[in-house]
């Protein structure tokens, strides 16, 4: 799928659904959200979304700190709508398809990105004396997911230019996400 369907596809549900969290949202989708303790190491489970009996569910480790849980609902949602199909045959779970090479990896990366980072607020942010780190950090969110953001951006017109490549497995590879 590529990177202007995933950003299309954000556009809308934030249009067709009164978007404030991805909580809400979840709910809002019937996407059964559920929050387990599974560790807060950097091996742990982080995450995964489900589809059972035609019912899709998404499990956030409640070990993360908020900011943590939010990103990772968000990712999760980006496989409930990018790979609902897939999801019949097998649950997407961090430590197996955390994978650089995986397609579905960097697309739930994308979604996550763009559903939680404002274009405007970014923006704005970046025209400011702000670096991309400072503003990774007034966001809440890790710098690899803003590189996604601004990637975005830029095929869209933006002209800011991350300092970084991310990978798609960094949450995977973090043990803290960022706090509140």
């Amino acid at each position: 799928m590529t990177a202007e369907k995933i950003c299309d596809t954000v556009s809308r549900i934030k249009s067709r659904y009164d978007f404030s969290d991805v909580y809400s949202l979840c709910r809002d989708m019937h996407i059964l959200l559920l929050f387990y303790p599974m560790g807060d190491y950097e091996g742990a489970c982080k995450g995964f979304f489900l589809l059972q009996s035609r019912i899709p569910s998404i499990t956030v480790n409640s070990d993360l700190s908020e900011s943590a849980r939010r990103i990772v609902a968000a990712h999760e949602l980006g496989h409930a709508v990018l790979h609902c199909r897939q999801a019949g045959t097998k649950a997407f779970r961090d430590f197996d398809v955390f994978d650089s090479r995986s397609a579905m990896e960097y697309e739930a990366n994308l979604f996550a990105a763009e559903l939680l980072i404002d274009d405007r607020e970014l923006a704005d942010m970046l025209k400011g004396d702000i670096s991309f780190y400072d503003a990774a950090r007034r966001l809440y969110v890790p710098p690899e997911l803003l590189d996604f953001k601004l990637r975005a951006m830029k095929k869209r017109g933006c002209e800011a230019e991350p300092p970084m490549i991310a990978q798609s497995e960094f949450l995977k590879k973090m043990s803290v996400l960022p706090c509140e």
